[in-house]
C-alpha cells in the first residue's frame, strides 16, 4: 500500500466510522460462528496499525504479522509484544498447526497468488481451526482507492468461492456486508468518475456524518450471518480445512 494509506490508518482507525463499526460486526460474527475454544490462539496477518488486535484479543491469545515497518511499530505497541514480518504467500517462520483462527481482513486482495496464500494459512491452523476472511467486492467498483491500496483484484462471491476451494478449503457461506450504505457508496463512486474526481482520500467525513454512517453500518452486526444480505462493499466468510 502507498505510505499515505498507512498514515491515514494510524490517524483515523480509532475514530473513522468504517473501522469502528466493522470491528463490532466482525466480533459478533466470530462469536457466533468461529466456535473458538476459551484459550484460542489467533493470528492476524496484515494487521496494519493493529486496530483489530484488541477486538481479536477478547477471543484469546493473539499474534500478528505486518510487513510495513511503521505500521508494525504501532501494532507492536498496541499488542504489547513484537509483531512479525513474514509475508504471504510463504509465511516463512510461522508455526504450522498452531492457531485456532487466522484472520485476514482485507488482505488477500493484495496478494498475486491468493490460493497459495490461503493454503499457507491453512497449514498454520490447528485441526478444526478456521480462517476469517474479509475482502472488497465488485470489480466494477474499482477506483483510485484500489490503486493506492495496491489491490490486485476485487472479488465476486464466485471468485472468492473458487479461490477457497482451490486451496482445499470449505466455507460456511459467503455473506455480503457493508450493504446498508452500499447504494450511497455506489452513487459516490460513479459521481467521482463522471466528474473526474475519483479520489482515494478515505479520511472521515464531518463528525455528524461520521456518527450517522457508524450507526447505520453497526446495525449490520445483527444481520450479517443471520439473514441474507443485499450486495455490499465487502464479502465475509469463515473457511476451514
Amino acid at each position: 500500500m502507498d505510505r499515505i494509506v498507512y498514515d491515514r490508518m494510524a490517524a483515523h482507525d480509532s475514530t473513522h466510522w468504517w473501522y469502528r463499526a466493522r470491528r463490532d460486526i466482525l466480533a459478533d460474527y466470530v462469536a457466533r460462528y468461529a466456535k473458538l475454544p476459551d484459550d484460542a490462539r489467533i493470528l492476524e496477518i496484515g494487521c496494519g496499525t493493529g486496530h483489530n488486535l484488541p477486538m481479536l484479543g477478547t477471543f484469546g491469545q493473539v499474534d500478528a504479522i505486518e510487513i510495513d515497518d511503521a505500521a508494525r511499530d504501532i501494532a507492536s505497541q498496541r499488542l504489547g509484544k513484537p509483531v512479525g514480518t513474514a509475508p504471504l504467500p510463504e509465511l516463512a517462520g510461522v508455526a504450522r498447526g498452531a492457531y485456532d483462527m487466522v484472520a485476514v481482513l482485507d488482505v488477500i486482495e493484495h496478494i498475486d497468488d491468493d490460493v497459495a496464500a490461503l493454503r499457507a494459512m491453512a497449514e498454520a491452523l490447528k485441526p478444526g481451526g478456521c480462517i476469517l476472511i474479509a475482502v472488497p467486492a465488485h470489480g466494477w467498483m474499482w477506483s483510485a482507492h484500489d490503486v493506492v491500496n495496491h489491490h490486485k483484484r476485487r472479488y465476486s462471491k464466485t471468485s472468492l468461492d473458487a479461490a477457497i476451494r482451490a486451496a482445499g478449503l470449505t466455507h460456511n457461506g459467503l455473506t455480503w456486508f457493508n450493504s446498508l450504505l452500499f447504494p450511497a457508496a455506489v452513487a459516490a463512486r460513479f459521481a467521482g468518475k463522471l466528474t473526474g474526481k475519483d479520489d482515494s482520500d478515505d479520511s472521515p467525513p464531518p463528525k455528524p456524518l461520521n456518527t450517522l454512517f457508524e450507526k447505520i453500518f453497526r446495525l449490520e452486526r445483527y444481520l450479517v450471518g443471520r439473514v441474507p444480505m443485499t450486495p455490499g462493499l465487502s464479502i465475509l466468510t469463515l473457511a476451514r480445512k
